[in-house]
């Protein structure tokens, strides 16, 4: 079965906001999945709402939403109204994302740590950011280093919050490629 990635609204925005949903195009085409609930979010800001129903139109992304009484709906109010102890209440666009990619074994697209990550360990989701993202572009020839820099600091002029000041930064101080990660060494 081919990768799905739900994405939740901050992840999506952050790309929407910079006019940069043609990397997510083509990295992730028909792969991507919205929850209603990120959605209906967007829905409060009609220029981002036009662009993702440009995505939806053109099959790179569909919107999906969960059926009541599910176990993923469940999940799901769950993580948004009576989180289980230790557990924090989330918001509905990361929840859903969170229990549809548990339940439909995909990939959680969110940049929101602090409060997903908790769930992330707990269900055993994959997970990717927005850095993750820059860095597939860049690795798959879609974006340059110089370009990927340029799309970083548009968004953190849109303040969208990410760990350096440059993307240059953060593939010095942050990135360990997998080839390298994967590497071992013999006697």
């Amino acid at each position: 079965m081919t990768e799905r990635y739900f994405f939740d609204t901050d992840c999506l925005s952050a790309f929407l906001w910079v006019r940069e949903e043609s990397i997510l195009a083509r990295l992730y085409a028909g792969r991507i999945i919205l929850p209603a609930q990120v959605y209906h979010e967007l829905q409060k800001v009609p220029h981002l709402l036009a662009r993702v129903d440009t995505l939806k139109d053109n099959g790179y992304l569909s919107v999906e939403s969960m059926e009541a009484g599910s176990e993923e709906y469940n999940d799901y109010l769950q993580m948004t109204t009576s989180p289980e102890a230790g557990m924090r209440i989330i918001g509905r666009g990361e929840a859903a994302g969170i229990a549809m990619a548990k339940q439909r074994d995909g990939t959680l697209a969110s940049n929101n740590l602090r409060d997903i990550l908790p769930y992330v360990e707990k269900y055993e989701i994959s997970h990717i950011t927005t850095r993750d993202i820059l860095i597939e572009a860049m690795d798959a020839g879609i974006i340059t280093e110089t370009e990927g820099n340029t799309i970083w600091s548009d968004m953190i002029r849109k303040r969208r919050m990410l760990p350096t000041a440059t993307f240059s930064e953060y593939l010095t101080n942050y990135h360990k490629p997998e080839r390298e990660e994967k590497r071992t060494y013999h006697d």
